[in-house]
């Protein structure tokens, strides 16, 4: 079997600012919850059988007690916040497994999730659908990979040194040192992505870099670490088959009523039969 694990967040935003460039300006209430329901709709329809998906229920994290200036809710749009809850609601009615995260990340989630199929041998691979740089950290050569929709690439560990131009395991030494904006570290200064790969290919960890490699900075550069490293200790489930999808519940046909997309009923039904018929 192919585990698929699927950043619910990124999607959100992906849909609701995907749809701002044809509706005019007029947001609909649930157009990117119905957006999201679609791609994992399609993503069963091309074979996919088992299915986890990741939320921020909350933007913060523990991570904000961590550095004062890391990501938080402020900015997000209140047409996009009012649709987080009920993309949970809607995925679990359609018989989608859903961790909706408060104290960790829907990151965190993903790396816990693919640390937890990766011990089973029934999964063959474990794809996490995410750009998110942090989530290179979790590939495994060929077995754990990164899937970027926008850009329709399959990243495994190759791709990831291709990329950032260090092992998978280092990602988080490499974002410690070159800065996440999108998770608002800024890294340490004068150290660019060439000179970090450079730096971690001669030294390894940055708990391993000599004394003068960083200085004083490096109390800085190690909590920018803690910052990127994402926690994989989650207990999300203790089966894989827990993620098999079996089709929606029999409130989904209202619940799609309420959001004014019954064709997304009509369309998960069949995807259902389907399934079934595969076998």
């Amino acid at each position: 079997m192919i585990v698929h694990l699927v950043d619910g967040t990124y999607e959100l935003f992906r849909h609701f600012y995907g749809l701002r460039r044809f509706n005019n300006g007029k947001d609909r209430r649930f157009g990117a919850v119905v957006g999201v329901a679609n791609t994992v709709l399609q993503m069963i329809g091309e074979g996919a059988t088992h299915i986890g998906v990741a939320t921020d229920h909350v933007i913060e994290s523990f991570r904000n007690g961590l550095w004062s200036g890391y990501k938080t809710g402020a900015g997000i749009e209140p047409a996009l916040r009012a649709q987080f809850e009920p993309l949970e609601d809607a995925l679990r009615a359609m018989g989608v497994v859903v961790w909706a995260m408060v104290e960790l990340e829907a990151d965190d989630a993903l790396a816990s999730a693919a640390a937890i199929a990766s011990k089973d041998s029934r999964a063959e691979q474990i794809c996490i659908w995410t750009p998110d740089k942090d989530l290179a950290q979790c590939v495994r050569e060929d077995r754990v990979v990164q899937v970027d929709r926008r850009s329709k690439l399959v990243r495994d560990a190759a791709g990831v040194r291709a990329k950032f131009g260090v092992d998978p395991r280092f990602v988080p030494d490499y974002l410690a040192l070159v800065g996440d904006a999108a998770d608002g570290y800024p890294g340490i200064a004068g150290i660019g992505a060439k000179n970090a790969a450079l730096l971690i290919a001669r030294h390894g960890r940055i708990e391993d870099f000599p004394p003068e490699v960083l200085g004083d900075r490096k109390p800085l550069a190690l909590k920018f670490k803690d910052l990127a490293t994402l926690r994989t200790d989650a207990p999300l489930f203790a089966d894989v088959n827990e993620l098999q999808w079996h089709g929606p519940s029999a409130e989904f046909a209202s619940f799609c009523e309420r959001i004014e997309a019954p064709n997304l009923a009509a369309r998960a039904k069949k995807a259902a039969e389907l399934s079934k018929a595969a076998g």
